[in-house]
C-alpha cells in the first residue's frame, strides 16, 4: 500500500481541497481530509481515477497503523517448470532459487 498527497493544480473557480490518501493500487483504502488530522477509513475501497491528477508519496506516513498486518502477506507462486514457491509480499522475498542464490527473482520482480 501508497501513501499520497495529492497535488492537483486545479484550474476552477472554487479551489478544490486536496487530500492524503492511502492506496492499494488504484483503490482508495482510507484518507485524510484536507487540513484535518482525522483519517477517514472506507467501508470498501474506491477506486480513484488518476488521469489528470498529481500524486506525492508522503514521507511521513499518517496511515502508519492501518498499513501493519499482524501476518505478513504471502502468495504461492508456480514456477516456469511447475514448481510451487511461496512469495513474501511484504519483506520482497521468495522461496525460488533464483532468489535464493541471487536475492532477486521474476516472482518478486512481478509484484
Amino acid at each position: 500500500m501508497e501513501a499520497v498527497r495529492e497535488i492537483t493544480e486545479w484550474r476552477d473557480v472554487a479551489k478544490q481541497p486536496n487530500h492524503d490518501y492511502l492506496l492499494d493500487g488504484d483503490r482508495v483504502v482510507a484518507y485524510r481530509p484536507w487540513g484535518t488530522a482525522e483519517i477517514r477509513v472506507l467501508k470498501g475501497t474506491l477506486k480513484i481515477d488518476r488521469r489528470g491528477r498529481r500524486f506525492e508519496p508522503l514521507k511521513d506516513n499518517p496511515f502508519r497503523e492501518l498499513n501493519k498486518n499482524p501476518e505478513p502477506m504471502v502468495l504461492t507462486v508456480k514456477g516456469s517448470k511447475g514448481n510451487s514457491y511461496t512469495v513474501n509480499v511484504e519483506d520482497k522475498s521468495c522461496t525460488c532459487p533464483g532468489y535464493t542464490f541471487r536475492g532477486r527473482c521474476k516472482h518478486v520482480e512481478q509484484l
